[in-house]
């Protein structure tokens, strides 16, 4: 893609009580692009998203360089990077029920994204922007179940109310942390769908968080593959797939079952 990208991060490290968790990584992404971030648990991927949007708690300690259109965010005062957070960066947490407020109903939670970037709206243009948004991410009688709390919804709804909130303020970069693992296999290839479909509709960029290189053959135009904090290998989606050069992605991928795999063997360890 032409020009300078949207996303450009170099040499991230992030410590936890003087124990490094990232250790300078760089990556980029460009206006409408896609990059899958791979690895097991504890491989820092959340860290790192988490750093993109100054979410780490204050004990943390973040060094490199975070360019989002041009502007450091990790530079920006408080207030300057909460008018970015959400409106043209949004985030797409893992759990639902751990993002949504239980007690709230889930058309005040949306407007509350809305209210937040856009205070002299008026109640009915915050309706609107509600309902538009249930809407497009395909939940069904937004009208009335906009009154619903969360625990009235399905697993696969509550990720769409989240996606939701995520996209109401139009963002330009989409960070999705893992936001298929709790749902069975049709629920995530609807989820998938979803993001795709929107991406493509609003030119969305989006970092998108996986440990299952298989979730992420599904939607990005790049992968990034983290090992104990660092990136080992990037390549483009196909690529990765027909030719991993490191032995980490080579072990990530003969870990993952397919038609073809010999059931009478062990899948490979990827430790």
């Amino acid at each position: 893609m032409d020009g300078a990208p949207l996303l450009d991060v170099k040499d991230l490290s992030i410590a936890f009580r003087g124990q490094a968790a990232v250790k300078g990584i760089s990556f980029q992404i460009s206006a409408g692009e896609t990059l899958g971030l791979v690895g097991e648990s504890g491989s820092g991927k959340s860290a790192a998203s988490l750093a993109v949007l100054r979410l780490l708690p204050g004990t943390a300690a973040v060094g490199g360089v975070v360019h989002f259109d041009g502007v450091d965010l990790l530079g920006l005062p408080e207030e300057a990077m909460r008018r970015r957070r959400g409106r043209e960066i949004a985030m797409i947490f893992q759990e639902p029920m751990t993002a949504l407020n239980p007690v709230m109903p889930v058309g005040a939670q949306i407007a509350e994204a809305v209210r937040a970037h856009h205070p002299g709206e008026s109640r009915r243009g915050v309706r609107a922007k509600v309902l538009a948004a249930m809407e497009e991410v395909g939940l069904p009688e937004v009208e009335r179940r906009a009154k619903d709390y969360p625990h009235q919804f399905s697993g696969g709804q509550r990720q769409r109310i989240l996606i939701a909130m995520a996209i109401v303020n139009r963002p330009r970069l989409l960070i999705a942390d893992e936001p298929t693992t709790a749902l069975d296999v049709t629920v995530q290839a609807q989820i998938l769908g979803l993001l795709n479909g929107l991406r493509r509709e609003h030119g969305l960029a989006m970092l998108f968080i996986s440990h299952d290189l298989a979730v992420v053959a599904q939607v990005a135009d790049r992968v990034a593959v983290m090992q104990r904090g660092e990136i080992v290998e990037q390549a483009p989606v196909g690529e990765l797939f027909r030719a991993p050069q490191h032995p980490y992605t080579q072990r990530l991928l003969a870990s993952a079952p397919t038609m073809k795999t010999d059931r009478s063997r062990p899948l490979a360890s990827i430790v």
